[in-house]
């Protein structure tokens, strides 16, 4: 028998939960998912109005991004193994908890480094949040269709909470201090949390699980090292001493921890999960998906605040339709699901979206809002058909017993992708700007000593100098503020780019791993994983 197999002890047959009950469930998973996603885009559409407060770099703000995101896609594996052994209801609960004390963090910040390190805390809780809400959901919903429904509804508050984020921190930002974008978080956790704690029904694994601590060690110097080799590769150097260490710190955590994992009695992740064709599929489509999806908000976001200097809630506005599809959408396609294929779904989805971002290419510095909310538009309507249909996948690709593992992985790979996103299209903004820099003030007219003063204030600064970019007349100041313009769509650009063929990729991964065609309604959740290990089977 397989490590899975001998560690499953018998457990007494549990009672099937109320109606109510199960309401009750899926409404305070679907909140506590909704509530954890609040701050992650209303932090990116704030930035730059923190960045001026703080006087914070480039890097600094790719920081305060990944600083909730890093300790996101490196804990959601224990936290999952955690609400394994003690109870979903606890992790549920105590995640909450950490969540508000990073918000109570922030809320109080002067520095850069405290509101990084309140992100953090932020992101320790989502770690506990986001396998816990998932874990709740299958406790109560064994039936299939039932928790496919049930999944697009957490999508969709996942997307509820990504889209009504940048609202809210626009109409904060307009009236009081950047500082209390945090307080709508806080306030909706603590009610969640007593709610959580009063309502909710705990519930274990079905079988004996372990903490994998080198496991968990050696996943926090890969995803570490890799992120923090992107960011500080784009400032310091590619060759620096830091970012090759880094690196290098990357490569081996990867490999030993794919080793020890292979060798551990109870793994962290298992590797012969990826055995699952579907399972493999969708967690690379995963990883690519919110790579871009991610990557593009932050570049996006950047590109209306720094070249069309619109106001928070103006670029909250304009950003909407990214994740509010994914909202209105979201009841549709969990009906799709059960009645075709969720892989077809997943690859049309894909195509959209790759199609909606390689069209932001159509952007130039003077674009107007409702031309770029038509591209935003499509991309939207692209996310928001492949976002539910990848976690749907991942849960039911494996037998149901496993369904907290699978979606435990399936978030870890999430937050990877979502780290990697704005790590990359960052270093991506800051590197082309500077380089397509110089030719455009070539052509704008200035002076020789204008053209050198701002190519000094931006390669200093940073891309953030777009914000305060101001020279000695009114005209000079329009002629530099339009070369600089120029250079930033040119980066945005490449970036479009990339997630555009990072999502049809994934849209090719999906269609040869996944596959378009519906599950036969006669096959079993049991049947879902045919490759056998040498040692035994996954189930």
């Amino acid at each position: 028998m397989s490590a899975i197999a001998s560690d499953a002890s018998p457990q007494p047959p549990q009672p099937h939960p109320e109606p109510r009950h199960v309401t009750a469930t899926i409404a305070l998973a679907c909140l506590g998912v909704f509530v954890s996603y609040l701050p992650v885009v209303g932090v990116s559409v704030a930035l730059p109005v923190m960045q001026q407060a703080l006087d914070a770099s480039t890097a600094g703000l790719q920081w305060i991004t990944d600083a909730f995101i890093l300790p996101t896609a490196a804990l959601l594996l224990t936290c999952g193994m955690i609400g394994d052994l003690y109870g979903r209801k606890k992790a549920y609960v105590a995640g909450l908890v950490v969540f508000c004390l990073g918000c109570l963090v922030c809320l109080t910040a002067g520095s850069v480094v405290q509101v990084c390190v309140g992100q953090a805390l932020t992101g320790i809780g989502t770690a506990a949040l986001l396998p816990s809400t998932l874990g709740l959901i299958s406790h109560v919903c064994p039936d299939r269709h039932r928790r496919t429904r049930a999944i697009a509804l957490w999508t969709a508050s996942l997307g509820l909470g990504l889209t009504l984020g940048p609202l809210f921190n626009g109409v904060i930002v307009e009236h009081a201090s950047w500082r209390w974008i945090f307080f709508p978080a806080l306030l909706i956790g603590v009610l969640t949390a007593v709610a959580g704690a009063v309502v909710l029904t705990d519930s274990r694994a079905d079988r004996e699980r372990h903490l994998d601590i080198p496991g968990q060690l050696l996943a926090i110097v890969a995803i570490t090292g890799l992120v923090y080799g992107v960011i500080e590769g784009g400032s310091a150097g590619w060759g620096s001493a830091q970012v090759v260490i880094a690196f290098l710190a990357a490569a081996v955590g990867l490999l030993a921890f794919v080793r020890v994992e292979l060798r551990s009695p109870c793994p962290m992740l298992d590797m012969r999960l990826f055995r699952s064709a579907a399972f493999s599929g969708a967690a690379l489509v995963m990883a690519l998906t919110l790579f871009a999806q991610v990557g593009l908000v932050f570049a996006m976001s950047e590109y209306f605040g720094l070249v069309h200097h619109a106001s928070t809630l103006d670029i909250g506005v304009r950003l909407i339709a990214i994740n509010g599809f994914t909202v209105v959408l979201g009841p549709l396609v969990g009906r799709l699901m059960n009645r075709t294929s969720p892989g077809l779904l997943l690859v049309v989805g894909l195509l959209i979206g790759g199609i909606g971002a390689l069209c932001v290419n159509l952007f130039q510095a003077s674009t107007g809002t409702g031309e770029a909310a038509l591209v935003i538009g499509v991309l939207g309507i692209g996310i928001a058909l492949a976002m539910a249909p990848i976690t749907t996948i991942a849960m039911n690709s494996l037998p149901h017993r496993l369904a907290g593992t699978a979606g435990a992985a399936n978030s870890a790979l999430r937050q990877i992708g979502s780290a990697l996103g704005p790590a990359v299209f960052g270093v991506i903004l800051t590197n082309r700007t500077l380089d397509t820099l110089p030719g455009h003030l070539a052509g704008s007219g200035l002076s020789a000593a204008d053209q050198g003063q701002v190519n000094g204030m931006v390669s200093n600064v940073g891309i953030q100098a777009g914000a305060f970019l101001h020279l000695k007349t009114p005209q000079s100041t329009g002629q530099a503020l339009s070369a600089y313009g120029a250079s930033f769509t040119d980066a945005l650009h490449t970036c479009a780019l990339i997630g555009g063929i990072g999502m049809l990729a994934a849209a090719v991964i999906a269609f040869a791993l996944i596959g378009v065609r519906a599950r036969p309604a006669h096959q079993t959740e049991e049947e879902v994983v045919p490759v056998t290990h040498p040692a035994g089977d996954l189930s």
